[in-house]
């Protein structure tokens, strides 16, 4: 694979270890902030919208720049944000710094993909498209622990200021490594905005948003349900985020390769890998061994459906691909406040720390039928079109 490759997967996982360090540090920030735990938590909430609201507005003022450009642009960005939240004197700059960390999250993974796609070349774009990614779930086995035990053992602000030197090291590799285009293609927004009219860019943005709201739907309880249920203590826990880290990074690599030999059927293999792995929590979260299990295969199956997912839309958007694939985060970020707040429910509601596994199953399946319908259209509009022609 291309070097350049490897520095799209530093800076994504730059961006993994920003976003989920703040939950790993959230006492710390509260504590040194002056606010109550609750209030901090509206900086991981502050993250995620705008990670939804940065793809369109990056690609709106970005149509007159190259995509190395662009890469670079939003990496700036990001290390700027980290600075910034280091840096912060009181809550609101820190919610600022927050937001603009956020705001290239969805756009850097939806240009990244599109170049790392023309790198790799016809037949490994899927992989290439992993690789990158592998970045993003490396830093939830690696970074963020790392940005958790160092902010809580010596200083919140020393985290974010260390991840941004990471961006700055990931600039430093998109200068060097990655190529400039060889053909000046700007990214207009009007195209861009047009590609959302197919069906098949809709029903595969769908289809992540169904199939990762099944995943958060479960595994934001994680903790108090292993606890619970499992009987599973400080350890059992460390053990089962890693082997859910370790699963998805496995998962997304292995996704690639299945994408790269055939797209639709490692879409349908993924989702209902997932489904299925949800489900069966339900049933081994009772015995602490079995649950762990479970939980790293949870972590699997969502790493799975990552690259054919990426792929998929960008093929779906034609000519214009560079929103499209963006949207897929916003969407992932959509899936994590939409599944968190289902779980929430459920469990508030009386159903039992299994539900939200159970419901998870459920939402997974529905992605995995939008996948074929999505493909039944395709293959009808298909029809259509060679009958007029």
């Amino acid at each position: 694979m291309p070097p350049a490759l490897f520095a799209l997967a530093l800076g994504a996982f730059g961006i993994g270890a920003t976003e989920f360090a703040m939950m790993g540090v959230l006492p710390a920030v509260a504590d040194g902030m002056h606010v109550s735990i609750p209030q901090a938590g509206y900086l991981i909430t502050g993250y995620a919208l705008g990670v939804v609201i940065g793809a369109p507005l990056l690609t709106a003022v970005s149509g007159r720049f190259r995509r190395k450009h662009l890469l670079l642009g939003m990496m700036v960005i990001f290390t700027v944000g980290n600075f910034a939240a280091a840096a912060a004197t009181g809550y609101g700059w820190l919610m600022a710094a927050r937001v603009l960390t956020a705001l290239p999250h969805g756009a850097f993974f939806g240009v990244g993909s599109v170049v790392a796609t023309g790198l790799a070349g016809k037949g490994r774009e899927a992989r290439a498209i992993s690789l990158m990614f592998t970045g993003l779930t490396v830093a939830n086995i690696v970074g963020v622990p790392a940005a958790t035990a160092l902010g809580n053992a010596v200083s919140w602000r020393l985290a974010f200021a260390l991840i941004g030197v990471l961006g700055l090291l990931a600039v430093l590799g998109i200068v060097l490594l990655v190529p400039s285009d060889p053909v000046h293609s700007p990214v207009r927004l009007r195209a861009e905005l047009r590609a959302f009219t197919r069906p098949a860019v809709l029903l595969t943005l769908a289809v992540g948003t169904f199939g990762f709201a099944g995943v958060f739907a479960t595994y934001s309880y994680i903790t108090p349900t292993l606890t619970s249920l499992a009987g599973a203590g400080p350890i059992g826990l460390a053990v089962a985020l890693a082997l859910f880290g370790l699963g998805s990074s496995a998962g997304n690599l292995a996704g690639g390769r299945l994408a790269d030999r055939a797209l639709l059927p490692a879409t349908y293999v993924a989702l209902g890998a997932l489904a299925v792995a949800l489900a069966l929590f339900a049933l081994a979260v009772h015995n602490e061994v079995t649950a762990l299990v479970t939980v790293g295969v949870i972590g699997l199956a969502s790493g799975l459906v990552i690259p054919p997912v990426q792929l998929r839309i960008i093929r779906a958007a034609g000519e214009a691909p560079t929103l499209a694939a963006a949207s897929v985060q916003s969407g992932f970020n959509i899936a994590n406040a939409g599944g968190a707040a289902l779980g929430g429910a459920l469990i508030g509601a009386g159903f039992g720390y299994t539900a939200p596994s159970l419901a998870g199953a459920a939402l997974a399946l529905t992605g995995l039928v939008l996948a074929g319908v999505s493909s039944r259209w395709e293959r009808v509009n298909a029809k259509t079109a060679g009958v007029r022609g």
